[in-house]
C-alpha cells in the first residue's frame, strides 16, 4: 500500500560530496517500506510539478523514521538538501517493487553498490541479517560515504584506489575471491551489465534495481522503461516501466 503524506524533517546533513542524508518522520511510509523500494518527494516550490524519487535507505517502522540519501543533481535535489528540522515535505510511497528477501534466505548473499546505488543496499542488508550470510562490496568513485553505517562486511572498491581495491566493485569480487549464491545490486548501468554477465558466468541468481530518470513514478507516462527479454503485458512491446515493475528486476529478464 502506498501513502502520500506530509512528513516532518527530523535533520539534514551532508555526508558526501553533494550527498545529503535526509531523515523524515514518515509513520505510515516507514512503516510499509521494503528494501529497495523509493518514494516520490515533492517540491515546495508550485513551478516544480513533478516529484524526485529517491530510494529509501533505511525505514524504521517502529519509530515511523525514514532515511533518505540522495546527490544533488538539478534544482529539486537542492531544495532537499536545504531543508531543515522541522520543516515539512510531501511524499508519496513506497513505490516500486523491492529486493526478493525470499531468495535469500539462509544463503550466501552478496550485496553490490556503486555511487549513489550504494544507499538502498544499506536497508537490505539490516532486513537480510542475520538470517543470511551477507556481504557487501561498494564502489566508490573515491570520497566513501556510508560504508561506515552497514551490519555486515564490507569490501571497498576507489577508481582511484585511495582506499580498497583499486578499480571497480568486479575487480574487488574477483580480488577478494568472494563466493556467493545470490546477488543484489544497485548502481549505473555500466556495473549492473557486467554483474548480469559475471552471475551468468557463475551460475548464481541475480535481481539488480535499475536507475533510471522518472516522471509520474506510477507507470502511467512510460518515461522510464527499459528494454527486457519478454514482452510487457502493458505496452504490448519488449519493454518493463521500472518505477512499477521495478526498479529491482531478475537481471536476466531485462537487457542492461
Amino acid at each position: 500500500m502506498k501513502y502520500t503524506q506530509k512528513a516532518k524533517v527530523l535533520g539534514c546533513e551532508t555526508i558526501g560530496k553533494n550527498i545529503y542524508s535526509l531523515r523524515l518522520q514518515a509513520d505510515d511510509i516507514a512503516g510499509s517500506a521494503a528494501p529497495g523500494q523509493f518514494v516520490s518527494v515533492y517540491s515546495n516550490d508550485s513551478a516544480r510539478m513533478l516529484p524526485r524519487p529517491i530510494s529509501v535507505c533505511e525505514a524504521d517502522g517502529e519509530r515511523g523514521i525514514l532515511r533518505l540519501v540522495f546527490r544533488i543533481a538539478g534544482a529539486g535535489t537542492e531544495e532537499f538538501s536545504k531543508l531543515r528540522e522541522d520543516d515539512e515535505v510531501r511524499l508519496t510511497g513506497p513505490l516500486g517493487n523491492g529486493f526478493p528477501l525470499g531468495e535469500a534466505a539462509r544463503r550466501r548473499v552478496l550485496l553490490v553498490g556503486g555511487g549513489i546505488g550504494i544507499p538502498p543496499m544499506l536497508e537490505t542488508a539490516k532486513r537480510l541479517m542475520p538470517e543470511a550470510d551477507v556481504r557487501a562490496v561498494l564502489g566508490f568513485r573515491d570520497e566513501l560515504f556510508l560504508a561506515e553505517d552497514f551490519p555486515c562486511e564490507v569490501t571497498i572498491a576507489t577508481e582511484d584506489g585511495s582506499a580498497g581495491t583499486k578499480g571497480n566493485v568486479l575487480d574487488a569480487i574477483r580480488a577478494q575471491k568472494i563466493e556467493a549464491d545470490v546477488i543484489f545490486a544497485c548502481g549505473p548501468a555500466v556495473m549492473l551489465r557486467a554483474l548480469k554477465k559475471y552471475a551468468l558466468e557463475q551460475g548464481i541468481g541475480c535481481w539488480v534495481s535499475m536507475e533510471e530518470k522518472m516522471a509520474c513514478g506510477i507507470g502511467a507516462c512510460l518515461s522510464c522503461v527499459c528494454r527486457s527479454v519478454q514482452t510487457d503485458e502493458h505496452s504490448q512491446v519488449k519493454n518493463k516501466r521500472v518505477c512499477t515493475e521495478g526498479p529491482v528486476f531478475r537481471s536476466a529478464d531485462i537487457e542492461i
